[in-house]
């Protein structure tokens, strides 16, 4: 909760959890599915490693472009918005199970939609750097 609130040590925090967050993913969808057979265990653990890694992937590549931004506030909005979202995410689940797989759907799609985004502004990121231009320069470069 306090991690992500640091500018810069979110994404050293981000770096860490990589090694936390799928292989967690994958161990609890998984053990949901415990009781079936060894197939269907395997099927959940590869896809709630995947979702878990979608998701973190998402997250880690939007902070880490919210850094380089030159204030403050919407690092500290964006980890205040996960936090709600996270806690409305829970609630839903526990609730209205239905609605929360209508929303996680919903949110798949636009994680697909995003991440090959991240991933340019990223790369374009590290080209910037690179070449010594300050961080903000990258925002205008041209797209490839």
């Amino acid at each position: 909760f306090v991690a992500d609130k640091v500018p810069g040590f979110d994404s050293f925090w981000d770096g860490i959890q990589t090694f936390i967050r799928i292989p967690a993913g994958a161990i609890l969808a998984a053990a949901a599915f415990g009781q079936l057979d060894p197939q269907w265990v395997m099927a959940a653990g590869l896809a709630g490693g995947t979702l878990a890694g979608t998701a973190h992937a998402a997250k880690a590549g939007t902070r880490a472009l919210i850094n380089v931004s030159p204030e403050p506030f919407s690092n500290w909005a964006a980890s205040l918005s996960e936090d709600v979202a996270a806690s409305g995410g829970l609630l839903l689940a526990f609730f209205l199970p239905v609605a929360f797989l209508v929303v996680l759907a919903l949110l798949l799609v636009v994680a697909i939609w995003l991440l090959p985004r991240l991933w340019r502004g990223l790369r374009r990121l590290r080209q910037a750097l690179g070449r010594g231009e300050p961080a903000v320069a990258a925002r205008r470069l041209p797209r490839r």
